[in-house]
């Protein structure tokens, strides 16, 4: 089996390594975004994607991969259910203002603009993509960093 050197530890496999790091979890979601969002097709003419479909599981996408950072950093998902986004940004505001302004206006974006409505426009899906990078680099900066023996 191959082995990886990841933060100090060797791990078994590229699962294993994403799996012990939500950062680059959070990331992979990001790439399978761009994947996703290229089966819509853009179309130069219109500065738009032509499938809403495709458009609409990218937002869900990016924003899973957000929820997968900041829950490796602020503690939400306590007792039953899913947290609300109050509960998130409850959390961020009181460690990180930035994160909180990127939170809103990725929530706005990746979840209920492309992800609810398929919103095709070019430029709001590139901002869904730069806004879903904002908050995961900067969980990335806010996450406790493991101290190997």
């Amino acid at each position: 089996m191959p082995r990886l050197f990841f933060d100090s530890l060797i791990l078994e496999t590229m699962e294993e390594a994403i799996s012990n790091n939500p950062i680059e979890e959070a990331r992979r979601y990001v790439a399978n975004a761009e994947e996703i969002i290229q089966k819509s097709k853009y179309d130069p003419e219109t500065k738009s994607y032509r499938d809403k479909k495709y458009v609409r599981i990218a937002g869900d996408t990016l924003w899973k991969g957000c929820l997968i950072a900041l829950d490796a950093v602020f503690n939400v998902r306590k007792g039953k259910g899913r947290p609300s986004i109050k509960k998130y940004q409850e959390a961020v505001a009181k460690r990180d203002g930035k994160l909180l302004k990127f939170l809103n206006l990725g929530y706005e974006t990746m979840h209920l603009v492309m992800g609810y409505d398929g919103n095709r426009d070019k430029k709001i899906c590139d901002a869904g993509f730069e806004r879903a990078n904002a908050i995961i680099d900067n969980c990335a900066t806010l996450m406790p960093k493991v101290v190997c023996a």
